[in-house]
């Protein structure tokens, strides 16, 4: 059974959790925004998008908050 909000399917599939990696590595929060989104990644459905479209967009999701990061790294954000 699927819980949408405690544990959805997009997130739990495989060994462990996305947010215990996230937690267990100690994420901050574009880090581990990042990982949410490519582990969500060809695995989270959409009523308005193909998988590939939306695979797609969280791929992008995932490479924006890694430059977020970078950017708060060198000092620009």
């Amino acid at each position: 059974m699927n819980d949408n909000v405690s544990h959805p399917s997009h997130y739990t599939y495989g060994k462990i959790e996305c947010i215990d990696f996230i937690l267990d590595k100690e994420l901050d929060f574009p880090l581990g925004n990042a990982v949410k989104y490519i582990v969500r990644a060809g695995h989270k459905a959409s009523a308005d998008k193909t998988v590939l479209e939306k695979q797609l967009e969280d791929l992008k999701k995932a490479r924006q908050y890694i430059d977020f990061e970078i950017e708060h790294l060198e000092g620009k954000r």
